[in-house]
């Protein structure tokens, strides 16, 4: 993708405050891992005036969250000195959110916990972030998204026949934790200020991970679906949903579930002879044949041959590679900033995608509270 590129058909709108539906939305942020920066991207993305707080013990750390951490005032406290602890409670004051993820109780030991938020504002929305919810034997337990959707039953559903494959840490992490997160966030502030009062949200990796395997629930409640990895309709059990190595070493995606869509892949590859697919015992034959002609040619040879085939085949492409594909560059959904491309935010209002939110800058937590005193 070419440096300053605009994509075609839509306008990317400048981060000023006006532009943005979360406009004059304050929320305070505390340093925590993972789904609560990303969740406060989001935000600042779409407007919010987010104060993260940060420990000065955590100063001069390796930064390992680069642009997720744009939009937000940093400011430096320790809560656990009595003097920093008044100044965040003067801010929490002036807050509408507050979202932190600390394992539970940490906030009532600090003396910051929804009691003495909430005497300081009890209009304030306090969302809480943890792996497994604020109660349950093992709410005090350290854990990562390998833990928790291990225990929600996603980790083992997900990978080869001998071993479950780690998706990252999105399903947990972002997914289950952030995107929920938000969901809460959102939800509240849809009330009134007014009549809101003492809001508090639980927001659990666990239970957001959970949620997002309904439908497989229900499919194996249903009898259309086994614990056995590799053996079901969209966990690579099927001959026609899963990748393919061509003959660059490269892959391919196939998605070709319905029958129209399969009757177009194999017409296209030149397998019109194949058995059918709607017996089991013909599925190893089926997945060999495709295995034998993907590899005959390279990727880029089968995207050019499947281009404008409603089959549902796809290249698999490197992050690099996504960055620049047609698709993409054409909505633009990735955006240049400081000679890096991330991705741009979403979703898409009115025909316009936002811009970035601005960097970070650090201030002065007097300096946030004398300016939101003059608004």
């Amino acid at each position: 993708m070419p440096s300053g590129h605009e994509p075609d058909g839509l306008t990317l709108m400048t981060h000023q405050a006006e532009d943005k539906p979360l406009r004059g939305l304050r929320v305070l942020e505390l340093e925590a891992l993972g789904p609560v920066p990303w969740a406060c991207m989001v935000l600042a993305d779409l407007g919010a005036d987010i104060v993260r707080i940060e420990n000065p013990a955590s100063l001069g750390a390796a930064d390992i969250y680069g642009s997720v951490l744009r939009g937000r005032t940093r400011v430096s406290l320790d809560l656990k000195r009595e003097q920093d602890r008044e100044v965040f409670l003067r801010l929490a004051e002036k807050a509408d959110v507050l979202v932190e993820g600390m394992r539970p109780g940490a906030m009532e030991r600090l003396g910051l916990g929804p009691t003495e938020i909430f005497q300081a504002n009890e209009k304030l929305i306090f969302a809480r972030m943890t792996g497994w919810g604020q109660d349950g034997p093992l709410a005090n337990e350290a854990g990562h998204d390998i833990n928790y959707i291990a225990v929600a039953g996603i980790l083992n559903a997900i990978g080869p026949a001998g071993k479950p494959a780690i998706p990252l840490n999105l399903i947990g992490d972002f997914a289950g934790g952030s995107c929920f997160l938000l969901i809460g966030l959102l939800a509240a502030l849809f009330q009134p200020r007014s009549e809101r009062q003492r809001v508090l949200i639980d927001a659990a990796m666990v239970d957001g991970a959970s949620v997002l395997m309904s439908l497989i629930y229900s499919r194996r409640h249903m009898g259309q679906w086994c614990d056995e990895r590799a053996s079901n309709a969209l966990d690579g059990g099927r001959p026609w949903y899963d990748t393919y190595r061509t003959k660059d070493g490269r892959r391919v995606a196939v998605g070709a579930l319905e029958p129209k869509f399969y009757a177009n892949l194999i017409a296209t590859l030149g397998l019109s002879d194949l058995p059918s697919r709607e017996d089991k015992s013909h599925w190893q034959a089926i997945r060999r044949a495709f295995e034998d002609t993907f590899a005959t040619r390279t990727r880029e040879e089968w995207a050019e041959i499947f281009q404008g085939v409603d089959a549902c085949v796809s290249p698999v492409l490197e992050m690099t590679e996504a960055i620049s594909s047609p698709q993409l560059s054409m909505r633009g959904t990735f955006s240049q900033r400081d000679g890096e491309f991330v991705p741009a935010p979403t979703p898409v209002f009115k025909g316009c995608r936002f811009s970035l939110a601005p960097s970070a800058v650090f201030a002065q937590a007097t300096e946030v509270i004398a300016g939101w005193d003059a608004r």
